[in-house]
């Protein structure tokens, strides 16, 4: 049996006087686990609150992942790609030509990812359900902001080798070979 008081002070002042009027009522009523609201809504959502925090966490994780992985691609094409950026430096690219070129070829890998990732997001969905609390499962606002967080990183990423790429000077990155 379960007894909610509904109080307009402090609960944690009203127990000893409840336990009062219950011992008056019926004196041999056991009164245990008496708590206020809040403390019963914490110890619900425990579970929920630990797999919201460990599930933020890998998704975290995974966004640093993202990025490192993005920025060694990225800066790794860009040093096997050296000489040809020479080439195309010498013969009279400008510099935001070639900080165009690499950023182009880092968004087209990005957004073809995040395709793939909300398309596998999309699909796991129904198993996350029970993780989520007041958000819809298919929350465009969540999938549209995680889209753009990720655009943005990632593009920052693309950028730092793209302008190292930019700054390579077309004699020096010639006579290496």
């Amino acid at each position: 049996m379960s007894f909610v008081l509904r109080v307009a002070e402090k609960p944690g002042h009203l127990i000893s006087a409840m336990r009062a009027v219950v011992a008056e009522a019926e004196p041999n009523q056991p009164i245990h686990n008496v708590m206020t609201m809040e403390q019963r809504l914490a110890n619900t959502t425990t579970s929920r609150r630990l797999n919201t925090i460990l599930l933020g966490s890998f998704a975290g994780v995974a966004l640093v992942l993202a990025v490192v992985g993005i920025y060694g691609v990225m800066s790794y094409a860009v040093t096997q790609r050296r000489r040809e950026i020479g080439v195309r430096m010498a013969l009279g690219a400008q510099k935001s030509e070639v900080l165009g070129l690499i950023m182009h070829g880092g968004l087209r890998l990005t957004l073809l990812g995040i395709v793939l990732g909300l398309a596998g997001a999309f699909a796991v969905t129904r198993y996350l359900s029970n993780l989520l609390y007041s958000v819809k499962v298919t929350d465009p606002v969540t999938f549209l902001g995680v889209a753009v967080a990720l655009t943005g990183v990632a593009l920052l990423a693309c950028w730092i080798p793209a302008r190292r790429a930019a700054r390579v000077d077309p004699m020096v990155a010639l006579r290496v070979e």
